[in-house]
């Protein structure tokens, strides 16, 4: 078994296409080599600044012979059909092969040396890359994410010849464009691709690039009495910009420190790709930043350090600006300029929008504990901040600042705390609002978008969600949840969009380890109360989880079967149970079980002690085992069959108090 190393290097990669151009190039590599009968004992791909890699380990160095059957015409078919069969196979009569009074033909396609199919592969997948976007340089018609320069491909430690668009095949490489001496080298396997790689100052692994930044990074930061920001979205992005990266530590004016640290981390991350840095015993932004170089400098990054200083100064200057004229402005020009920005086509201007949270607000205030008219100012105030220079140049920080400049303008600070929380939880690590005024406006804020779209028909289909809506619902079930609050949802929404609810609740709780089956049994009850659901399901999952949930979820399948059947054959109909003179004693224990603890569970479910209820339930497991093995239901008699069909409803019903069991797996 041989291995393949192939390199593509060109001009920079965008740092946010690397990770998926490695996964594309494995995947591509992949299906090809399968396709051809080659599979692969390992075959990982690495991405880079310059470089996309494939290493491809335990492959034949010739493909095998393969056979292919193909059925063809049956046997007394028409000469024309037959003829036309022997000539798609290029066989002669009698190669053929009669079975069951079919002709089939059996094809051998001899093997070819691996190089070549590696060669014909690595030209498809070059010329039918997926990048987002891509270019075309020079006289050739080959497009890639910026120009391809070399291409390494060597297997069983010789070059695989090709050539694709000017560009020929080879065992030759190049390190780090600055310190790597400009001098090309040759690698005939991954070990020593990897090794001179290191030698000429080029990091391979993402994951290695990232390790290193973070181990000088804190380490520079704990020589200076610092700490590090972490920031898992920069670091990746940070590590696909260097491919020998050097944390560098600099400082920037104090005085900058007087605006609100999250324009300062925006500022840093967006603009210049830096990472803030805090004082561990205030736990406050200091006033120093951390950037990643791309080169060890000969004075240890000081000019590198003053250098993006001076670009930082920059930046956060035009961030003043903003905020000393936003105060000047105020909400009221901006709500103004509102009334003539489109939110959608379809759903008018962004001030008819904040006339709809208004009105939604205002509702949902007396349901979660807050104030009608406070929710109705902090909802019309909630978008006033998007006409505001700052968030015009950073619109991550819309309502955050909304937040800033409400306490600014001394107003009350649950509306301020409202405005700044409005689009939280923003995702499934960010906190939920917790204040009654600020739950409100944020899920008016979602319930309107998802209102509003779902009435456009502009749903999610498939993997496309262009108005984030999955994002929306979850961020309203995450506020109830988290919150535990009684909120009647079939009431504030449609029918359509609450089964858009119960879709994004079942990945929820199957996130969290529960049965998506559990959750249809309890949404078939009805209930559109999203905390007495989850609540349900967490019974129902404990219930089954014990030995006598599971059997008597057998007898409750079985009991459901049996008058299924009754209904369809004779028309049965359910009516109350009776006690009969010389019954079975099972039978009398089932009725006196069922009996004795239908208050109890009735009573528990009403006062949503679901656990209980089960508990209760879980009871009736022996009384329903012993009928089942002891009592014939069928029974010839037919009040006897009558009165012991009445009895199993009378189990299914109960049951049915607590979730639909017939949609239960199992």
């Amino acid at each position: 078994m041989a291995q393949l190393l192939l390199e593509l290097f060109s001009e920079e990669i965008p740092a946010r296409m690397q990770g998926n151009a490695a996964r594309e190039l494995e995947r591509m590599a992949r299906e090809r080599l399968t396709a051809a009968g080659l599979t692969p004992e390992r075959l990982v791909s690495y991405a880079g600044p310059r470089r996309l890699t494939l290493v491809v380990e335990g492959l034949p160095v010739a493909q095998g012979d393969v056979s292919e059957e193909l059925k063809g015409p049956r046997v007394g078919s028409p000469p024309q059909a037959i003829e036309g069969f022997l000539k798609k196979t290029g066989l002669k009569p009698d190669q053929l092969i009669e079975r069951d009074g079919v002709y089939y033909a059996t094809l051998t396609k001899t093997g070819g040396p691996t190089s070549e199919i590696i060669a014909r592969m690595v030209d498809e997948i070059v010329r039918g890359f997926p990048w987002p976007r891509s270019m075309r340089w020079g006289n050739g018609t080959l497009r890639w994410v910026r120009p391809l320069k070399r291409i390494l491909c060597v297997f069983d430690r010789q070059i695989v010849p090709f050539d694709i668009d000017g560009i020929a095949s080879g065992d030759i490489t190049e390190g780090h464009r600055f310190m790597g001496n400009g001098q090309p080298f040759r690698a005939c396997d991954f070990t020593e691709y990897r090794e001179a790689l290191a030698g000429h100052f080029v990091v391979l692994d993402e994951a290695d690039r990232k390790a290193t930044i973070l181990k000088h990074a804190k380490a520079a930061c704990v020589a200076r009495g610092l700490e590090l920001v972490e920031d898992e979205g920069l670091l990746e992005e940070v590590s696909g910009l260097a491919e020998w990266p050097v944390p560098v530590l600099g400082d920037m004016d104090p005085a900058f420190l007087s605006l609100p640290p999250e324009v300062i981390r925006t500022s840093m991350r967006t603009h210049q790709k830096y990472f803030a840095l805090r004082d561990p015993k205030t736990g406050l932004l200091a006033p120093h930043f951390l950037t990643v170089a791309n080169i060890e400098a000969s004075d240890g990054g000081i000019e590198i350090a003053a250098g993006n200083a001076r670009v930082l100064s920059a930046r956060l200057d035009d961030a003043r600006f903003f905020w000393d004229e936003d105060i000047k402005v105020g909400f009221e020009p901006w709500l103004g300029k509102l009334s003539g920005v489109t939110f959608h086509a379809k759903l008018g201007t962004m001030a008819q929008r904040i006339e709809r949270i208004v009105a939604l607000a205002r509702q949902i205030a007396p349901l979660v504990g807050a104030d009608p008219d406070k929710a109705a100012e902090a909802a019309s105030l909630a978008k006033a901040d998007l006409a505001s220079g700052m968030v015009g140049e950073f619109p991550e920080l819309q309502g955050l600042m909304g937040g800033y400049y409400a306490r600014a303008a001394a107003m009350d600070g649950e509306i301020a705390d409202a405005l700044r929380d409005q689009y939280r939880p923003m995702g499934p690590s960010d906190t939920v609002p917790t204040a009654p005024l600020s739950v409100a406006v944020a899920l008016a804020d979602k319930l309107d978008t998802l209102v509003g779209f779902f009435s456009i028909d502009e749903k999610p289909t498939g993997s496309k969600d262009p108005y984030a809506l999955r994002r929306s619902a979850l961020g309203v079930i995450r506020i109830v949840l988290e919150n535990a609050l009684r909120l009647p949802m079939g009431r504030l929404v449609s029918d359509d969009l609450w089964g858009f609810f119960a879709d994004r609740l079942k990945v929820t709780l199957r996130d969290q380890g529960k049965r998506h089956d559990l959750v249809d049994a309890v949404f078939a009850l009805g209930d559109d109360d999203l905390v007495r659901i989850v609540e349900r399901v967490e019974a129902l999952s404990a219930f089954l989880a014990t030995e006598n949930g599971a059997n008597l979820l057998t007898g409750y399948k079985r009991a459901t079967n049996i008058l299924r059947a009754e209904e369809k054959k004779s028309g049965w109909k359910n009516a109350p149970s009776y006690l009969r003179d010389a019954e079975p004693p099972e039978e009398t224990e089932l009725r006196r079980a069922l009996q004795e603890r239908d208050p109890y569970i009735r009573a528990a479910i009403q006062d949503e002690r679901f656990g209980e209820a089960m508990k209760r339930l879980a009871e009736l497991r022996g009384s329903v085992d012993a009928f089942f093995e002891k009592v014939l239901v069928n029974s010839d008699i037919p009040e006897e069959r009558e009165n012991r069909l009445n009895l199993l409803a009378e189990v299914r019903g109960l049951m049915d108090q607590m979730a639909d069991f017939s949609l239960v797996a199992g």
